[in-house]
């Protein structure tokens, strides 16, 4: 999900709870904070030989030893990446992942899958990330055969 995305879902409903759950069910747990907001540049080169260049924006979330009993809101979390937005540079454009960890969550980085609004609560699904050959990915979508063969997975 790109992050400009995310933030509008967000302000459609600022006084919701905002909750992270993954495919299972699990929640990050009540009292959560948001401790950073951060944005990564990427520069790859695949096994095909081709340059990847992309950004990602990543909220880390964090649980201290005594939490609060509820969740954040999602007006609390806007004011924080408003805040932050106006301090170092945010693609909004770029995909946003979540990274966490504890007992239900392994630590990672998690994809943001989708965002559902349910009267008062936020519910963002988070996905774990997956492995992936973009060579092979070109090839199985593209059209141009040349470039179809630029895989190391092709011969």
């Amino acid at each position: 999900m790109k992050t400009n995305d995310f933030i509008a879902t967000l302000r459609e409903a600022p006084e919701n709870r905002l909750l992270f759950v993954n495919r299972d069910g699990d929640t990050v747990h009540t009292g959560y904070h948001l401790t950073e907001l951060k944005t990564a540049s990427f520069q790859t080169v695949d096994c095909g030989g081709q340059l990847n260049n992309w950004t990602l924006t990543i909220v880390q979330l964090w649980v201290p030893p005594d939490p609060d009993n509820d969740y954040m809101r999602t007006g609390k979390f806007l004011q924080i990446f408003d805040k932050v937005g106006g301090m170092i540079s945010l693609d909004l454009e770029a995909e946003i992942q979540v990274e966490y960890g504890d007992e239900n969550f392994f630590p990672t980085t998690y994809r943001t899958k989708s965002i559902s609004n349910e009267r008062t609560t936020m519910r963002v699904l988070l996905e774990p990330p997956e492995a992936t050959c973009k060579a092979r990915d070109r090839r199985i979508c593209c059209a141009d055969e040349e470039e179809a063969q630029a895989c190391c997975a092709a011969s």
